[in-house]
């Protein structure tokens, strides 16, 4: 069994209204597309490493950035919130920086005098 992830046709159906119209040459497959791009964004993946089975990475990117700016993404998201879907997965985000050790250091290196240095006494 696979591990990619891909849309439903019911999913497709429901996104298919947001899509932006096609000019001159066809859209490749939006299916595959689409799933190439939440796969990448819910693995927290490189576009580099998209699976080959969702197409080439430059596809996947393109069309995230180009549908991104064109507002496209936030359509969907705001016409599938008011649809009042029942929700089917609840999504926590515990992300957390790691730092060096040295990182947040205010030492000064030795030698070096300015801001950190004591100003000399007034007589």
């Amino acid at each position: 069994m696979s591990d990619l992830y891909w849309l439903t046709d019911e999913q497709m159906a429901r996104l298919r209204p947001y899509f932006p119209k096609s000019h001159g040459k066809p859209r490749v497959d939006d299916r595959r597309v689409l799933s190439g791009i939440v796969f990448v964004n819910r693995n927290g993946l490189r576009w580099r490493d998209a699976p080959s089975d969702y197409g080439p990475h430059k596809t996947l990117y393109n069309r995230w950035k180009r549908w991104g700016e064109m507002g496209v993404f936030l359509r969907m998201m705001e016409g599938l919130a008011a649809a009042d879907a029942d929700p089917k997965t609840v999504m926590i985000d515990a992300t957390y920086l790691k730092a060096h050790r040295t990182a947040s250091s205010l030492r000064v290196k030795k030698g070096i005098l300015g801001a950190w240095s004591v100003a000399p006494k007034a007589v």
